[in-house]
């Protein structure tokens, strides 16, 4: 349950920012194939635009569309762009057409991605983005439903700024606060469990720390950025 947030974007609108965004991290800088990528341990920045792609392939599969036509295979991270592109140009329209919101789980997959690649090449991460509140909201939900599913006691999440969410059921007994870019990197298990610890919390977090450990995310064993 939502107590109080920002305004979201519909996933046709969020989908390209991402897109935008990954490829102005890559373009010009080569070299670049074989970066790993700590935030996804076994990645290169190749393996996660790869990811990016066949994910995009899927959902545009599952509205009723078609990829276009593939080039011959390529390595390169230009290559691999410009597929991820042309899927992403078939797509959007989709998204549109469906109403908005049945990408915002892949929308909050390849922004959480974007992250990743931000933190593997040393560079901050946007002062704002179109992608994080709806992002923000599916990464809710999961903690939300990890919460209920333990018999956990509802939990406050607060950005700092006004900005609150209540994940999981009833009125919450605890509260956790930290900025917004740490929140989402935590719920989206990319914050170790010491680092979790570390948040403000309102009471002793221990209860409450298993439940970060949902669907594809938990904490990793070292802090992560």
């Amino acid at each position: 349950m939502t107590t109080s947030r920002p305004a979201t974007a519909p996933d046709f609108v969020g989908y390209p920012q991402v897109r935008r965004g990954v490829r102005a991290l890559l373009d010009g800088r080569p070299g670049l194939h074989h970066r790993p990528v700590p935030a996804c341990p076994e990645w290169t920045v190749t393996d996660l635009l790869g990811h990016l792609t066949v994910i995009a392939e899927r959902v545009l599969g599952r509205h009723g569309g078609t990829p276009p036509p593939s080039p011959v295979a390529s390595p390169a991270l230009p290559a691999l762009l410009d597929r991820w592109d042309a899927v992403g140009a078939e797509l959007d329209p989709l998204l549109a057409a469906a109403g908005g919101r049945s990408g915002e789980v892949m929308v909050m997959d390849a922004y959480t991605h974007e992250l990743d690649l931000r933190a593997a090449l040393g560079v901050p991460p946007p002062a704002e983005h179109v992608a994080w509140a709806p992002s923000f909201d599916v990464l809710v939900r999961g903690l939300s439903g990890s919460i209920a599913g333990r018999g956990l006691p509802a939990l406050l999440i607060r950005t700092g700024d006004g900005a609150e969410w209540t994940a999981g059921e009833g009125r919450p007994a605890a509260s956790v606060t930290a900025p917004a870019h740490d929140l989402y990197r935590a719920l989206a298990g990319r914050r170790s469990l010491g680092q979790l610890a570390a948040l403000d919390w309102s009471e002793t977090p221990g209860p409450w720390l298993p439940a970060f450990s949902w669907g594809p995310f938990s904490p990793p064993l070292s802090p992560g950025v």
